[in-house]
């Protein structure tokens, strides 16, 4: 079925958002996605993978190494010719085993020919694009783990069978469950760059263009993307020139005194949440085309890339959400 346009989607801006922020710097750490079912949760994610213009990788690479890599993952792969792919987006289904995520010795080769060979696991198959897990919180722990080191570490280390195998695995986490369902445990919950809320529109309007959109796409793909084709380059470029700018972008010290001076506020545990508010903020600056980061990119990313940092307060059980919000306003009016 074809993807649907990412610039149809209608409401949940905070997901959108976070998406795009999370495309212009990977290094964010990738985005978590708490609510209810069927709100356009995996729907989003696959959108915005298949808005991105194909990459270019190594012929015949089976770990998408670019260019200039060329001959540096476990593969020898010296072809001398490129080609075009789609930026990859992996699902990673429940039942995987460490072995299907991580990869592992391959097992047909090593009978037939009697030759150690590593087979890449789903780690490998999302280099350089995007990982989706839906019902991350009924992962296996141990799993989820093993994820979030990659995705920070943005190599994959592979020692089992007599092999030892290392390989560029750099791509956006994109987790999504139903708190419904069971909660992810906050020491890896933390872990994430960005988490956002989505819920069920309450609006009678926008639940009906929903329905008008999905049976518009579903009456005629084709057409329906060629409507929305515009405003899908639109945030193409959007994301091209946000990736472009990022790496002259500054971060004054007076923004990083506001992102400490509200991290303290509201309690946030450890550091991490200053480093993500900081590269969150300077994403979104890039996205915006801005010339530096302001207090007003900060406000705008930190629920995403606080509220799942916060201590609990056995005296204030208003939401996260709330606890930041008044937070902002008693600091910066």
């Amino acid at each position: 079925m074809a993807r649907f346009p990412f610039s149809a989607i209608v409401g949940q801006d905070e997901m959108k958002q976070a998406l795009l922020v999370a495309a212009v710097d990977p290094a964010i750490g990738g985005v978590m996605v708490f609510g209810d079912r069927g709100t356009g949760k995996s729907t989003a994610a696959r959108a915005l993978a298949g808005l991105l213009p194909p990459m270019t990788t190594v012929e015949d690479c089976r770990y998408h190494c670019k260019p200039d890599e060329r001959g540096s993952c476990p593969d020898p792969c010296t072809s001398g010719r490129n080609r075009k792919a789609a930026v990859p987006f992996v699902d990673l289904p429940l039942g995987a085993t460490e072995d299907r995520v991580l990869g592992a010795l391959d097992l047909e080769r090593a009978l037939r020919a009697g030759e150690k060979a590593f087979e890449p696991g789903l780690l490998a198959k999302a280099h350089r694009g995007f990982l989706y897990i839906d019902e991350i919180n009924l992962l296996e722990d141990h799993l989820v783990d093993l994820l979030l080191d990659v995705a920070a570490s943005g190599e994959n280390l592979v020692e089992r069978e007599g092999l030892s195998v290392r390989h560029r695995a750099q791509f956006v986490l994109i987790g999504s469950g139903n708190p419904e369902e069971g909660e992810l445990r906050p020491q890896l919950l933390d872990r994430f760059g960005l988490s956002v809320e989505v819920r069920t529109p309450e609006a009678i309007d926008q639940r009906v263009e929903i329905m008008r959109r999905c049976a518009a796409q579903e009456a005629d793909p084709e057409g329906f993307a060629a409507d929305w084709k515009a405003e899908d380059e639109k945030v193409l470029k959007q994301i091209a020139r946000g990736q472009k700018k990022l790496a002259t972008l500054t971060v004054p010290d007076e923004a990083m005194a506001d992102m400490a001076g509200l991290c303290r506020a509201v309690g946030a545990d450890g550091l991490r949440g200053e480093l993500t508010l900081m590269r969150a903020a300077r994403a979104l600056a890039a996205l915006k085309g801005a010339r530096a980061v302001t207090r007003e990119h900060m406000i705008a990313v930190a629920p995403m890339a606080l509220r799942h940092r916060l201590r609990r307060d056995v005296l204030d059980e208003t939401g996260s959400t709330v606890r930041i919000d008044r937070a902002i306003a008693e600091l910066f009016g």
